[in-house]
């Protein structure tokens, strides 16, 4: 995440920047392009109007009246907003270019600060998994980490569990819904004496696209992610390949190949995860942590790189044409187009804010 440092954000500011990233087609790419192009929040909304014009359709921003509705939300349940360039903002979560602009949080805030790993793994977890999980979680709390999971059933809070109070819970949902309901009692005790994170703003449901954005923060928050147990097709293994495409280290813990609930562990493994056994093992690959992990699981996706001035310089290049439902790379479409990077840029933001667009991951994108 990029965009312009502040040492002391105005009200009108904070409030321009929630409305901003509350108001439709605004992702944390182009909401941090915006702020780029425009300085502020403030200016960037006065602008949405006619950059949606210049992409192909009206545009309205969400309404102040919704704003103020959620912040009360934010105050009434005892929690704060952390901006992107905030001092506080985690540093790992910061250099994820999809980073979350805005994270809504209660608790301590330092935990975050400290050297992290997160733990994921099966919600339908075996026995045994769940009590490596939590002696895993103590082990590493012990040794100065905060764990970092999501409060789903199984790992994940057993995971809390063996490390309390020294572990972030991150949640789909707004910071007042309680997800799983089993959870409510866990996920208020992180509240309370951990740190609990929500991108989502308060009263929001958890849905299906939650879930992967909440594990982008997961895995962007740590130094590396560990896969205690997990089915080829989960979750678990989707935080795992974030964690990879950020250089972080990937690690799992092997299993049996007659336990279905171990061959996701077993295939990261295959393709480059570390294989670890015991939480020293862990400690040892984080703490010597330096940028360059030692899993080979994934590299790290190369993010598109630009400067304000370019931004504020640029004429829209007429690129809509060029793409279909297909993702194609940001930086094919500059080839192809023959025009300056930021102008095709630009384009696209127009295009993104006005709906037409969508974004992948790895600087990809595509029409809707």
């Amino acid at each position: 995440m990029t965009g312009a440092a502040t040492s002391a954000l105005s009200q009108d500011e904070a409030f321009a920047r929630i409305r901003l990233l509350r108001s439709p087609n605004i992702g944390p790419v182009s909401y941090a392009m915006l702020l780029q192009r425009f300085g502020s929040a403030v200016q960037a909304l006065e602008a949405l109007p006619d950059l949606g014009r210049r992409g192909g359709r009206q545009y309205r921003a969400t309404a102040a009246e919704t704003v103020e509705r959620e912040v009360e939300a934010v105050r009434k349940a005892g929690a704060k907003y952390l901006f992107h360039d905030q001092p506080d903002y985690p540093a790992l979560l910061g250099q994820l270019e999809s980073a979350p602009p805005i994270l809504i949080w209660r608790g301590d805030l330092a935990l975050a600060a400290r050297p992290c790993v997160a733990m994921v793994g099966a919600r339908n977890a075996s026995a045994a998994a769940v009590k490596l999980a939590r002696d895993f979680a103590s082990g590493l709390a012990e040794a100065g980490f905060t764990v970092v999971s999501g409060l789903a059933r199984g790992i994940d809070g057993a995971a809390h569990e063996g490390a309390f109070p020294h572990t972030v819970g991150v949640i789909a949902s707004g910071i007042d819904i309680a997800y799983p309901p089993q959870h409510a009692d866990l996920q208020e005790r992180i509240a309370s004496e951990g740190l609990l994170l929500a991108e989502q703003p308060p009263g929001t449901e958890p849905r299906g696209s939650h879930f992967p954005s909440r594990n982008r923060i997961i895995a962007g928050l740590a130094g590396g992610t560990l896969v205690v147990e997990a089915a080829v097709k989960s979750g678990s293994l989707i935080t795992a390949r974030l964690a990879g495409e950020a250089g972080r280290e990937v690690m799992a813990i092997p299993g049996s190949p007659l336990e279905p609930r171990s061959h996701g562990c077993n295939h990261l493994i295959r393709e480059g995860a570390v294989l670890v056994q015991e939480p020293g093992e862990v400690v040892e690959l984080l703490s010597t942590f330096a940028g360059e992990p030692r899993s080979t699981f994934r590299e790290p996706a190369n993010g598109f790189d630009y400067t304000p001035e370019d931004i504020a310089a640029a004429e829209p290049a007429d690129i809509a044409a060029r793409l279909t439902t297909a993702p194609v790379g940001i930086d094919e479409l500059i080839r192809q187009s023959g025009e300056s990077a930021a102008a095709v840029q630009l384009a696209l933001l127009e295009l993104e804010i006005a709906g037409r667009l969508q974004r992948h991951a790895g600087g990809r994108v595509s029409v809707r």
